[in-house]
């Protein structure tokens, strides 16, 4: 990569998972709004998402920027899922719909949602799926960590008909799992692998990030080797955000552990290289699949989507989120459960719904949420007809300009389309489209480098 377009552009930036960005969410919905928004994305929908987010961990891996609660306490499972049921309960108590929800995708995060017993997960899936609908196609995934992960817990997920599985990896280098505390073995990794596709899991995924502590291009090849062999049908490799300005467990180490912005981007580079002799795509950003995978059969046939679960095969919607910290979107409207475990219990036990925060997109947001997706799953958008106009879109072409001199992407008239040499600066090019940023620069640092 041309370092002087890295040092130029390696710039604080978001993520896009959604837009606005959660820092420039403004207008909170009340609960009847963020329910009426609900209903009527259901009343159009296909077949929803559910997700539910379990915040437990036994112990805490440096690197994570998730919510969650660290402990060894086994009690806390059940009385944490009878709590998301009751929110769950609430939800179909207010939104009313008289008859089962459609479900087309049940995704549990967290946290580590394998942390709970076999038992508990069944208690918590029977008290969803009671109340659902499976659709068609439907694809119901977990993430999961192999440290923890036994074959009762992968079985008891298939009965209820799970088919997509996520292992968190990041590294295999002993000295970086050292720094980042997640020490865990190929060969444990390998074992969850082969069960799970011995149960009749047809899709598995492996998340590794990149720009970690200790991380050296010979580390990376190594990981990149010993994962190949495995086989997984997608691949995530992530940008390790450094932000110890919001998650304190990232302080166990210092920015001059960390590879800098051109070392950082050649292990992704060298990265890439080995991932694509070894038959992976890569889409999107940071992510990869093999030609078998429906992310790349869904990326030809241009139904790629990306919310807050990452890279999905199609536009699932809304999303009802459940859970301490759960992000729900209704496409009109964003909303976050509380992110303070005992908070999202004691109103959950009050009969509330335990949202804290979200925003209602103004007519502005809504087209500049298309652009930015379309951007971030097809790497070209287009304002030429009237429902993907607003009057923003005039200064694009201006902010763009810099960025096309430099090679990175191509503007025709109404049209901007990404180069294969603008893919690195993909959250810099979101960001011309970004109006609340740029009418609202961060007084601090809110987000992690862009390269």
């Amino acid at each position: 990569m041309n370092r002087t377009l890295l040092e130029k552009y390696n710039v604080p930036g978001p993520r896009y998972t959604s837009y606005p960005t959660v820092p420039y969410w403004e207008k909170n919905p009340s609960t009847d709004e963020w329910i009426v928004s609900l209903r009527k994305a259901l009343l159009t929908s296909e077949g929803a998402a559910i997700y539910v987010h379990i915040p437990f961990c036994e112990s805490l891996c440096t690197y994570c920027g998730c919510n969650n609660r660290i402990t060894r306490n086994r009690s806390v499972g059940m009385p944490y899922v009878q709590t998301v049921l009751k929110e769950f309960a609430l939800y179909r108590e207010r939104l009313q719909t008289g008859e089962k929800i459609p479900l087309g995708e049940l995704h549990l995060g967290g946290g580590t949602p394998t942390f709970l017993a076999p038992d508990e997960l069944t208690v918590l899936l029977r008290g969803i799926l009671d109340h659902c609908t499976p659709v068609e196609d439907h694809e119901f995934s977990v993430e999961v960590d192999p440290r923890v992960t036994s074959t009762d817990h992968l079985a008891a997920l298939r009965e209820f008909g799970f088919r997509r599985i996520s292992l968190g990896i990041q590294d295999f280098d002993p000295k970086v799992q050292e720094i980042v505390h997640r020490i865990q073995s190929v060969e444990q990794v390998e074992k969850v692998t082969s069960e799970a596709r011995k149960l009749g899991f047809d899709s598995v995924n492996f998340d590794l990030i990149y720009g970690l502590p200790f991380q050296t291009v010979s580390s990376i090849e190594g990981t990149i080797r010993s994962v190949s062999a495995l086989r997984p049908d997608r691949i995530a490799f992530y940008s390790y955000a450094h932000v110890p300005w919001i998650r304190a467990g990232q302080r166990r180490f210092t920015e001059l552990d960390l590879p800098d912005g051109e070392e950082k981007r050649r292990l992704y580079e060298r990265g890439r290289e080995l991932l694509e002799q070894e038959g992976y795509v890569e889409i999107g950003m940071d992510h990869f699949a093999l030609k078998t995978d429906s992310l790349y059969t869904s990326t030809l046939a241009g139904g790629l989507h990306r919310n807050f679960m990452g890279y999905t095969a199609r536009n699932v919607n809304p999303i009802l989120a459940l859970g301490v910290s759960a992000i729900g979107d209704a496409w009109t409207a964003f909303a976050q459960n509380e992110k303070l475990l005992e908070t999202y219990c004691e109103r959950v036990e009050r009969g509330e719904i335990p949202v804290s925060r979200g925003h209602v997109l103004d007519p502005e947001d809504l087209v500049l949420r298309k652009h930015i997706l379309n951007l971030m799953t097809r790497m070209e958008t287009s304002w030429e007809t009237s429902e993907m106009k607003t009057p923003y879109l005039e200064s694009v072409p201006a902010r763009l300009s810099e960025l096309e001199k430099d090679g990175l992407l191509k503007v025709t008239g109404n049209r901007c389309t990404v180069l294969e040499s603008g893919r690195p600066f993909l959250r810099n090019i979101c960001m011309a489209f970004d109006a609340r940023l740029e009418r609202k620069a961060p007084g601090t640092r809110l987000f992690s480098s862009t390269v």
